[in-house]
């Protein structure tokens, strides 16, 4: 049984909790979700509140879900432990491309790292909760596919994902931390302009270039000004609060086009990010006020 067209929630039982830094936890859930990379789904704490949450983990029969402590849910599923119970409906929502023949510049900021961890697993066809090494059945080696791979943080203890992306195939793992701590001094997006010039230079294999982000507004706004002024292209997952997470409500469209991040999003296109005239100045709170940057 899955979750998908489901409109009441399943109630799971926490199977794993492991603490990724001091206000980052994954907490996992024995379940066949069957989500794609980018998607999210609803966690509901009765009695408190529901949010949506992005996946970062699915390996077919497990999945998992990392999550930044801030506002009373999360704080109350901090407290959780083993065995404890929430609610989930879902997957919901648009998913990265899966492309072969394609290299991939994934740009991550804080937790934004978890979907692009799940999708650089997907494309590498290596996820380790199914038990699989790293040259087993590579479909990044089988479809020509190759991946640089940017997280950002304040400093290195708030770097998530730097060994499980170490492990996979085909993928170059580049730091930046604002503190210099780690990897690269300085905003993660001061690294776009060197990966791209050398990727675009030392190809030897024709294939597509895209970029791929997850992370702060801005610094996705970044991304997205670097492939218009380069002429690349993008795929972008876009937060915007939500309450129902199915269309319904209307809390998380977006001006002008009027679309809901929950459908139509949250992934979107670069094409369509251009189209949004409040992506990287604003968005809304709850009672649907802007909220600038």
């Amino acid at each position: 049984m899955t979750l998908a067209n489901m409109d009441q929630p399943i109630f799971l039982p926490i199977t794993k909790i492991v603490n990724e830094t001091e206000q980052v936890k994954t907490f996992y859930f024995n379940f066949s979700l069957k989500s794609k990379p980018g998607q999210f789904v609803m966690l509901w704490v009765p009695g408190l509140d529901q949010k949506p949450f992005s996946i970062g983990y699915d390996s077919g029969a497990q999945f998992g879900l990392t999550i930044f402590n801030r506002g009373p849910l999360t704080k109350a599923l901090f407290e959780m432990k083993i065995g404890d119970r929430v609610g989930i409906t879902g997957p919901y929502g648009t998913a990265f491309s899966v492309k072969p023949n394609t290299h991939y510049i994934m740009v991550a900021g804080g937790y934004g790292a978890a979907p692009l961890g799940f999708l650089a697993e997907e494309l590498s066809n290596c996820h380790p909760e199914r038990g699989l090494a790293a040259d087993e059945g590579s479909l990044a080696h089988d479809n020509n596919v190759t991946i640089d791979f940017c997280v950002g943080a304040r400093d290195k203890d708030n770097l998530l994902f730097e060994e499980r992306v170490k492990k996979l195939p085909n993928v170059t793992l580049h730091l930046a931390t604002d503190d210099g701590s780690a990897g690269h001094k300085g905003y993660v997006t001061d690294l776009l302009s060197e990966l791209a010039d050398s990727y675009l230079r030392n190809q030897t294999m024709p294939k597509k270039l895209l970029f791929v982000t997850c992370g702060p507004e801005l610094m996705e706004f970044k991304v997205l000004e670097f492939c218009n002024l380069r002429n690349l292209e993008c795929e972008i997952s876009i937060e915007r609060f939500m309450k129902c997470g199915i269309g319904i409500c209307g809390q998380c469209c977006v001006d002008p086009l009027g679309i809901r991040m929950c459908m139509e999003g949250p992934v979107v296109s670069k094409a369509v990010a251009n189209q949004l005239t409040e992506f990287g100045k604003y968005h809304r709170d709850k009672s649907g006020a802007k909220i600038y940057y």
